[in-house]
C-alpha cells in the first residue's frame, strides 16, 4: 500500500521522531511505500541522518508544500493518510483526495498515552462531512490499544564501546572509568542545575552526557549565560553534538540513567532497560500530570512500596538524595519492565497493529 504521513513539528524533535520511526518501520519491515510531508525538513533529515542509507532511501521525504504543489506531475493517490497528532491536512491536498477515483483511509494518529480511557476510543470512526473514512488510532501500552513503536529493538546487553558512532568519539573519550553515566534531554522548566548540585553530594562520580543545546539551557537557567557552570568535582558535564535517532538510541544504551522527554525518547528509554526520568511536556491545564500518573500506575504496578515512592519522587523532580538509595531496585525493575513491554508488543507493536487495522 501507499502511505502519506503528514507531520507538523510542534515539540522540536519528538513529533518528527515518531513519524520517522513509523515510516522506516512501514517500509523496512512491512514493504510499504511511504512518503512523509513535513513542515520542518531540516529537523527530520537530521534525525534520519545516521540511518543505514538503504533504509533511508526507502522513505520519500518531502516538504509540506509538495503534497499539493506538484501540478505538472500529479502524485499517485495514497491508500492510507496519517494525520500525525491531529494535524490538519492541507486543503488542496484534501481536495485532490475528494476527486480521486479511489478514496484512502485517513488515520488520526494520536499521542501515546497510558490513560485507561484511550482503549474506549481506539479504532473508532471519526465521521467527516467530506465522506472519506477517518479513524482514531491511539498508541498505548495496553494490549487493546494501538501499541508502541519498537523498531529497532535494542539489544538487551550494552553495545560494545568499539561501536562508538563517529560523531560521538570525541565526547566519549572524556568519560571516566570510575563514573556512572547519565544522559540528559529535558525541557527548560526542569530544575536541572539544582538537581546536578544535589547529585554531587552523593559521594560518587557522575559523567553527565548533555544532548545538543542542554549546556546552553543550563547556563541560561543559572542566570549567568556567559559563564561556565560550577559544580562539585564529582560531576563532569560532557556536551555532545546533535545526533541522529539511531545514535541517540546508542547513547541511551550506554548510560546507567537517562533523562528523556517527548514521546520517542520516552519509549526508547524504556526499551534500553535503564532507570529514567520522563520530563513530560508541560501543559497549561496540567493534563501532563494526569498522563504521567497514568503511566506510573502501569509502570509501578508490580513494584514495592519503597520503589514506588522513590520512582514517583524522581519523576516529579525530587532531588537525587531523596531517592537514589533505591537505584539498584529500580535497575532490576527497569529490566523486568523492558521484558514485559516486549512480550506485550510481540505482535510487532504499533506498526503491525496499524497494518492490521487498515487491512
Amino acid at each position: 500500500m501507499r502511505w502519506d504521513i503528514f507531520c507538523q513539528i510542534v515539540d522540536n524533535y519528538g513529533d518528527a521522531g515518531v513519524c520517522w520511526r513509523l515510516a522506516r518501520s512501514l517500509t523496512s519491515l512491512h514493504g510499504q511505500e511511504v512518503r512523509i510531508f513535513c513542515d520542518d525538513l531540516p529537523t527530520l533529515n537530521l534525525l534520519a541522518s545516521g540511518v543505514d542509507p538503504e533504509i533511508k532511501s526507502k522513505v520519500d521525504i518531502q516538504a509540506w508544500e509538495a503534497s499539493f504543489s506538484n501540478t505538472r506531475h500529479p502524485i499517485q493517490g495514497p491508500d492510507v493518510v496519517i494525520e500525525a497528532f491531529g494535524c490538519d491536512l492541507p486543503e488542496r491536498y484534501l481536495a485532490s483526495l475528494l476527486i480521486a477515483p479511489k478514496k484512502p483511509i485517513i488515520i488520526n494518529l494520536e499521542y501515546l498515552s497510558a490513560e485507561p480511557w484511550i482503549t474506549e476510543f481506539h479504532g473508532k470512526p471519526s465521521p467527516q462531512a467530506h465522506g472519506i473514512s477517518k479513524y482514531f488510532f491511539f498508541p498505548g501500552f495496553q494490549t487493546n490499544a494501538g501499541g508502541i513503536l519498537i523498531d529497532p529493538v535494542p539489544p538487551e546487553s550494552p553495545i560494545s564501546a568499539t561501536t562508538i558512532p563517529a560523531s560521538l568519539k570525541t565526547s566519549w573519550q572524556l568519560l571516566r572509568p570510575n563514573a556512572k553515566r547519565m544522559s540528559v534531554f529535558c525541557y527548560p522548566g526542569a530544575p536541572l542545575l539544582q538537581w546536578l548540585e544535589d547529585l554531587g553530594v552523593l559521594g560518587e562520580n557522575f559523567d553527565i552526557v548533555l544532548t545538543h543545546g542542554q549546556l546552553e539551557q543550563l547556563q541560561f537557567s543559572s542566570g549567568h549565560p556567559n559563564q561556565a557552570i560550577t559544580l562539585p568535582e564529582s560531576i563532569q558535564l560532557i556536551p555532545i553534538p546533535f545526533v541522529s535517532q539511531d545514535e541517540y538510541d546508542w547513547v541511551l544504551s550506554q548510560c546507567d540513567f537517562n533523562i528523556v522527554r517527548g514521546e520517542d525518547s520516552f519509549v526508547r528509554a524504556q526499551l534500553a532497560g535503564k532507570p529514567f526520568i520522563w520530563h513530560i511536556y508541560p501543559q497549561e491545564d496540567r493534563a501532563h500530570e494526569v498522563k504521567l500518573a497514568a503511566f506510573l500506575d502501569l509502570y509501578l504496578e508490580d513494584a514495592s512500596q519503597e520503589l514506588k515512592h522513590a520512582v514517583i519522587a524522581a519523576m516529579t523532580w525530587a532531588m537525587p538524595s531523596d531517592w537514589f538509595d533505591s537505584i539498584e531496585g529500580w535497575n532490576s525493575h527497569s529490566k523486568a519492565w523492558r521484558a514485559d513491554l516486549l512480550q506485550k508488543q510481540a505482535d510487532g507493536g504499533l506498526t503491525a497493529r496499524l497494518m492490521g487495522f487498515v487491512a
